[in-house]
């Protein structure tokens, strides 16, 4: 771990630090809202403490591959990483219900239960059970479902896809007798190419617009049952985070609640472009009718039942969020038009 170092030799419990860290991003730094947004944000850090926070943005790879974020962050190999907590599913499947959940509530009510309803306190929880420290830092508005190289008129034509699928979402598809993985994002065009994979998911229009489906697949699905919204953490060694003064590990949190505002709005704000760019190049946008959002919503609900018999803390943090959502519907259904 990079070295902190005290910038004064006085008594004060606070003293000042000088901090020279590195942060592994899962994400590129030119993709869309979360590389740029991310970047800036580093930068706005050192400005705020006169350079006593110094942050460097790494691409994916040059440190770990974005997929061992997780472990060279737990061991202190890396100070810091910028991804989402649905990468780790492998380490810890709770981590996958602070990410994304199928059928799952829109971005303000998510923020509800993060922030004030207690999935915060439980993400903690599972996080420093790894010598990890989380701050939320980024929550995206819906994703789109999928692209394909052919249309999907029925559901037969899903069996035997091999499909890019993220977290939760892929469990469902795979009750469905499509083949899933998880590819980070500069991964998916090579595998798309060479027919490794025949169909993916990543992200919002905007987003997936840097990566160049729109060249290989045509056929462009909506909603994005599986992620309505999405959340995005940066991690920190929590060695390196205790080492911090206080008022230091304040402007990093208040950096990233900055940063979940601005990523929101531009998330939105910047779909409508996007497909109609997307349109210009002969992309078919394509909504799931109801028998394919039921038959999603149908295997989603064996899987919750599968993962939550499979690990006690998915079942917890599930419990909670569904316990928040049900008290919830009241004012959802009478304060919003739709």
């Amino acid at each position: 771990m990079t070295a902190v170092t005290p910038t004064s030799t006085s008594d004060a419990p606070e003293a000042a630090q000088s901090v020279r860290w590195k942060m592994a991003s899962a994400y590129a730094g030119t993709t869309p809202i979360i590389g740029p947004e991310m970047k800036e944000m580093l930068e706005r850090i050192r400005t705020s403490s006169d350079g006593s926070l110094d942050i460097r943005f790494f691409e994916p790879g040059a440190l770990v591959p974005p997929l061992e974020i997780f472990d060279a962050v737990a061991s202190g190999g890396v100070d810091a990483g910028w991804a989402t907590p649905g990468f780790w599913a492998g380490k810890v499947p709770a981590l996958q219900l602070f990410a994304s959940i199928p059928f799952g509530p829109a971005a303000p009510e998510y923020m509800a239960w993060m922030y004030v309803g207690g999935g915060q306190e439980l993400l903690d929880e599972l996080y420093l059970k790894h010598n990890i420290k989380s701050t939320l830092c980024m929550i995206l508005p819906p994703e789109a479902s999928g692209w394909f190289r052919q249309e999907i008129r029925t559901l037969d034509d899903l069996r035997g896809l091999k499909m890019r699928f993220f977290a939760l979402g892929a469990r469902v598809m795979e009750k469905l007798d499509v083949s899933t993985q998880l590819l980070a994002g500069g991964d998916i065009y090579p595998a798309l190419e060479l027919g490794t994979i025949d169909a993916t998911e990543f992200s919002s229009p905007a987003i997936d617009r840097n990566f160049g489906f729109e060249q290989i697949a045509k056929f462009y699905y909506f909603p994005g049952w599986h992620q309505q919204s999405t959340w995005a953490d940066v991690i920190y060694n929590l060695d390196g985070w205790n080492e911090l003064s206080l008022g230091q590990q304040t402007l990093l949190t208040m950096a990233c609640g900055d940063l979940v505002q601005r990523g929101l709005a531009q998330g939105e704000a910047l779909q409508v472009p996007a497909l109609e760019y997307f349109e210009g190049q002969g992309v078919q946008l394509k909504r799931w009718n109801d028998e394919f959002l039921n038959a999603y919503r149908t295997a989603w609900e064996q899987v919750a039942i599968e993962e939550s018999e499979k690990d006690a803390d998915f079942a917890r943090a599930l419990a909670s969020l569904n316990e928040f959502r049900e008290r919830f519907a009241i004012w959802r259904d009478l304060g919003y038009l739709d």
